[in-house]
């Protein structure tokens, strides 16, 4: 069998030639609001027709560190996918996810494609309702320091700007 280029055999636009992208997208959720539910559903439909994706597993405990590993992922992904829902910014670990795909974005060339799940845009930009209840919360934790939470709110800022 004769062997075909990339550009012939792909029509998805998620295929990238480029060879230091080891997943098409990464994909960032807060597992309670959507693992069940819409983010396996998008998983599973981008699974099927050939996209490489990483999703995060459901053993990672909650206020752990996000690991070398993850950050590598986010790193080597050419798409984040963000579905920013009700309770995304009451997770340390998502906002830290979430700083590190921005980062990669200015970077890498990483492309963000937020989908706004029962959220409006501008409550992750202005950090309106449950954003800002979950922010309150931040700001009492004493193991969590005053810096970090700007860098979370400047990435909820940014994302919250591009169109979903």
């Amino acid at each position: 069998m004769a062997s075909m280029s990339t550009q012939e055999t792909s029509s998805s636009p998620f295929t990238s030639s480029t060879p230091h992208w080891s997943y098409d997208v990464f994909l960032s959720f807060y597992g309670s609001d959507t693992r069940k539910t819409f983010a396996d559903q998008l998983y599973t439909a981008m699974k099927d027709t050939g996209i490489s994706v990483y999703r995060d597993s459901e053993e990672l405990k909650q206020g752990t560190f996000i690991g070398p590993k993850l950050m590598k992922a986010i790193e080597e992904s050419r798409y984040a996918i963000t579905i920013l829902s009700r309770n995304y910014a009451s997770s340390s670990w998502c906002l830290d996810e979430l700083v590190e795909i921005v980062k990669c974005m200015k970077e890498t060339r990483l492309t963000i494609l937020p989908i706004f799940y029962h959220v409006k845009p501008s409550h992750v930009r202005n950090q309106t309702r449950t954003f800002k209840k979950a922010f309150s919360k931040h700001e009492k934790d004493a193991e969590v320091n005053k810096e970090k939470i700007q860098t979370w709110k400047a990435a909820l800022r940014k994302v919250g700007d591009i169109a979903g």
